[in-house]
């Protein structure tokens, strides 16, 4: 019973944190279908900023709870600058091009990123442990659990939420869709593609640096985590379908039970589990479980 629990708490947790990853990446893809290779790096900025602030906010005795606040203050500003920077200084300059030009040019941006991230913060690692030892620790049949991780599956469930209902209820979410169904027909009838180009990238940078920022205290915040969790957003959005947020929360969810059902039982296969999940599912649906249809053009 206990090791069930382990298994289930832990994979929601890391499911939790995927999903946060590569629910931005995959919604630039879905509407700009731009596969951003710079995306982990949004979410290493991320991190950076959240533990810079809370180790200069904490070594001025403020009061601690609004260390929180200051988490998601600082993947904002993070996300808007870099966002806004990149989308307006780079790529605004390649759409049309092919996918496969878009994925270098990211990839160009993700190297410039990383040197600029070490030259900025340096390489030494940064440790934000504060608000991640502030919410305690709850016991669950005989099983310690961070509250922290608790608070970070309630937040994912509501950026899910948030999003959907942005996507489904809300008329600049069904101008959202319009673009990425049929983005020529869409500019034909008045809508300003460029301006959803440039909300869209700022959102999905927002949400890999609210990623980082969140991990910044359960972790050593180190040069190359941007690489690392790259490699695992592109699973689950693969797993998921490209483009696709519910896609990316089911895939997450995938990813996250399979990783930790390894790691509790089998520790050695936990890299191999993930691709080989994914692996199973291309194998099935190359195209991913819910990858949104094209539009057919006559």
């Amino acid at each position: 019973m206990n090791l069930a629990l382990a298994v289930l708490v832990d994979g929601v947790v890391y499911s939790s944190w995927l999903f946060l990853i590569a629910a931005g990446l995959t919604l630039i893809y879905g509407v700009m279908k731009i596969l951003n290779m710079a995306h982990g790096s949004f979410y290493a900025i991320g991190a950076y900023s959240g533990a810079s602030l809370i180790g200069v906010y904490f070594a001025g005795g403020n009061p601690p709870w609004a260390s929180y606040l200051l988490l998601v203050g600082a993947a904002l500003v993070a996300g808007l600058i870099v966002g806004l920077l990149i989308e307006r200084g780079f790529l605004r300059f390649m759409y049309g091009r092919d996918e496969v030009v878009m994925i270098l040019v990211t990839y160009g941006i993700l190297l410039i990123l990383e040197d600029a991230i070490k030259l900025l913060w340096g390489v030494d690692p940064y440790f934000a442990y504060q608000p991640y030892t502030l919410l305690g620790r709850t016991k669950i049949g005989g099983l310690s659990f961070a509250n922290y991780d608790f608070m970070l599956i309630c937040v994912t469930a509501l950026v899910a939420l948030v999003l959907w209902w942005s996507l489904n209820r809300t008329r600049s979410g069904k101008i959202l869709q319009s673009v990425i169904h049929d983005r020529e027909m869409a500019g034909a009838l008045g809508v300003n593609v460029t301006k959803i180009f440039t909300i869209t990238f700022v959102i999905g940078a927002f949400l890999g640096a609210f990623a980082g920022a969140l991990t910044a205290p359960g972790i050593s915040v180190v040069p190359g985590i941007g690489i690392e969790v790259i490699i695992l957003a592109f699973a689950v959005v693969v797993i998921g379908g490209l483009g696709s947020v519910g896609g990316a929360f089911v895939g997450a969810l995938i990813v996250g039970l399979s990783r930790a059902l390894s790691v509790h039982l089998y520790p050695d296969g936990e890299l191999f589990v993930i691709y080989g999940v994914m692996g199973l599912v291309l194998a099935f649906r190359p195209q991913g479980l819910f990858a949104i249809a094209g539009a057919r053009k006559i």
